[in-house]
Parts: structure tokens; sequence; C-alpha cells
């Protein structure tokens, strides 16, 4: 029997073995990583809202009123009144007519894609789109074309030359999780009229985060209403787990008939939907409103000073700011060296993302302080002219 072994050692050899790093205590500014404390830079808290006390009094209340499990799939016994308080909620908070809860972003795009999309359909997919839209993508059998990332002329050609029998949808993220920047959302809004296609944006790392009331990419551009199909996750800049998605009520209903990962998962459970409904409601609050314009500022300030400093953030516009650095190996030097400063930023390598443009990814959280940013970028400054980077 195969032990795996030689492919493990390939791995190591390749510098893309992988193994994980245990956080003891919250998600944090500040962690406790190996008996030490470090800046936590590689969270997709963005808010800062999972150890929120409105979230987590939230889920004690629930636990105690509803147990720890919905008990099974929504289908069988598993809907709960939370299940739809929070999806009512984030239908208001989105402007659409309905939503629906899935377990996680990848069971949501893995679910979501395969049920509205099949054989005689054609998918058009941003090339640095989520793995998760890929699988989902594959699953459904359709016709798959990835266009050049962010390239609304090449789109453009795709659409007219290729002959489609059934349904087109243009799919891409709102925000791009490896790179930072933003889609083009007015113009494939334009696309999707022009050519009667189904619009489905990705905004896991918008939701909560982008936006003037923080209701994502959709509505910095204002294209809300040109989007058909609005994803986004619950665990990212609103600080709990899993993951939605809202349109119209046909849509939604379906979605409940058809998409495998929701029909055959146990539903989130009662502590989540809580946590997850509290977060929507401190989203769009003026105390959110604050929460955007610290993590705003701190973007702002640790972008500019990479910049200053040399580092290239490949087009970065939001809180994710990666800095290139090409192969895997030096990224995973850096990112060692950054630690033992007590720096935690990873660093990203294939299959995440394509080979020789490797990179730290550091992401910001509103809950940041100035003086520890500017320790950061002191620091990365100083390994990377030590590694020859800058």
């Amino acid at each position: 029997m195969n032990d795996f072994r030689e492919e493990l050692d390939a791995l190591r050899q390749q510098g893309l073995f992988r193994s994980m790093r245990v956080i003891d205590g919250p998600q944090a500014g500040r962690v406790i990583l190996d008996a030490r404390e470090v800046l936590l830079l590689c969270s997709n808290n963005y808010l800062g809202l999972a150890d929120h006390p409105l979230l987590k009094e939230a889920a004690i209340c629930a636990i105690e009123r509803y147990g720890v499990s919905s008990g099974a799939s929504r289908l069988v016994s598993g809907t709960m009144e939370l299940h739809e308080a929070l999806e009512a909620r984030l239908a208001a908070f989105k402007g659409t007519e309905s939503a629906l809860v899935f377990n996680s972003g990848y069971a949501a795009n893995t679910g979501i894609i395969p049920a509205l999309i099949g054989k005689g359909d054609v998918i058009f997919s941003d090339r640095l789109n989520h793995a998760s839209i890929v699988d989902g993508a594959l699953l459904s059998r359709a016709k798959f074309i990835r266009y050049p990332h962010k390239d609304m002329a090449a789109l453009r050609r795709l659409l007219a030359e290729t002959d489609v029998a059934g349904r087109r949808l243009i799919i891409t993220d709102g925000v791009f999780s490896m790179d930072g920047d933003l889609a083009p959302l007015a113009e494939l809004a334009a696309l999707k009229r022009e050519y009667g296609a189904l619009f489905m944006v990705d905004d896991a790392h918008g939701t909560g985060v982008i936006g003037p009331t923080g209701r994502g990419s959709a509505e910095l551009c204002g294209i809300m209403d040109a989007v058909d199909v609005q994803m986004g996750t619950l665990g990212k800049g609103l600080g709990s787990c899993g993951a939605y998605v809202a349109g119209s009520r046909d849509l939604i209903e379906l979605l409940v008939n058809r998409a495998r990962s929701f029909i055959f998962s146990t539903s989130l459970p009662p502590a989540v939907l809580a946590a997850s409904l509290a977060a929507v409601d401190l989203v769009d609050s003026p105390a959110g409103a604050d929460l955007r314009r610290q993590l705003a500022r701190n973007t702002s300030l640790f972008r500019d000073s990479l910049h200053a400093a040399g580092f290239n953030t490949m087009g970065s516009e939001t809180q994710i700011v990666p800095i290139f650095v090409g192969e895997a190996e030096p990224a995973m030097e850096f990112s060692r060296r950054l630690l033992a400063e007590g720096f935690f930023v990873q660093g990203i390598r294939p299959p995440t993302v394509p080979a020789g443009s490797c990179r730290l990814r550091c992401t910001l959280m509103a809950t940041h302080g100035q003086d520890d940013l500017e320790r950061a970028v002191t620091a990365i400054s100083r390994v990377g002219k030590e590694m020859g980077g800058t």
C-alpha cells in the first residue's frame, strides 16, 4: 500500500509542503503562537468581530436557548427559527427578495453553480477567481471559459464568439483574495445586460467591509441591482462562520431544491446563526461604520509605507495587501524570518497562486494599532533588504 511518503517528500523538495500553526486564544490583532505574542497579519477577521462581545453574547444566549446543534439538514428537521431570521436579515441587508445560508463559502459555490448551470450552458470566469468557483464550475459540467484577469475586451470577444444553447453565467470575485484588487463590476454588469447572461459575484472578502454601508463591492460600484446571485461569507468581515447567497425568491427556492451542498449537509448550529445575526446588525450601524473607517486608515498606512519602502503590492485596493516575492522558497523564508521577529504573515505558493507569483499575503484588521503596523513595515523592510529584495 502506498504510504504517500514520496509525494510528501516531493512537496518538501519543491518548497510546497504545508503545515498548520496553532493559535492559543481568540483571533485578535495580537495572538499567542508558539508560547509568545505575535502580531497577526494573516487573518480574514477584518473588522475584529471574531471575539467581539456582542457576537459572543449572542452565541452564548443561543446555546442556552437552542442547544449546540441543528440536528439535521434543513430539509429534514434542521431548519430552526434562527435560520429564517438570519436569512431575512441578510436579504434586507443585500436588498434582495430572499437569501439562503450555507455551511461555508466553498459549500456555497460548489452548490450554487451546479444548481443553476449544467450541460449546454457556458460559464465565463475570471482567471483569478477562487478555487471554490473553479470547482463549482467543473462540477456543473458546463463549458468553462476562463478569461484573463479583469480583461473586459477579452471577455467581450469570448461572449461574442461562443455559441450557447442554454444559459450564460458571468462569475467573478468581488475582491480577489490573493491580490486584494477589485473586479470591474460596472463593466461586467454592462456585459451581462448586453449578452443576456446571469451575473454572480462572490463577495467573500467584501461583505461587511467594502462599500459605504459595508454591503460589499457591488454597493461600492453602484450595481447591486444588476447582480443576479450575490454570494458572500459570514466568517471573514462578519467574524462568524458560514456563507450566504442573496437574490430573487425564485433563485433561492431553486437552490433549496437543487444545491446538493445545502440539501445533504447538517445545517449551521444556533450559536453561529445568532452570532452572524449580531454581526450583520453591528456592521449595519454607526459602530460598524467606525470599524470600516479604522480599517481603511490602517490599510492606507500599511500599503503606503510598503510602497515607500519599494515593495510591489500587486495592485491591491483593499485590506488584502500582498507583497510580491516570486518563487516559493524565498517567500516561505521571508515568512519564517518575520515570524521570528514577532509578525505572523503567511507565504502563499502554488497551487493557491501561479508559479512565479509567490507572495506574502498581509491582511489588515480594524483592531490593529498604528504603532504595531509601523513596526511591521520596519521589520518587513529590514528582512526584505537582508534577503536582497529591496
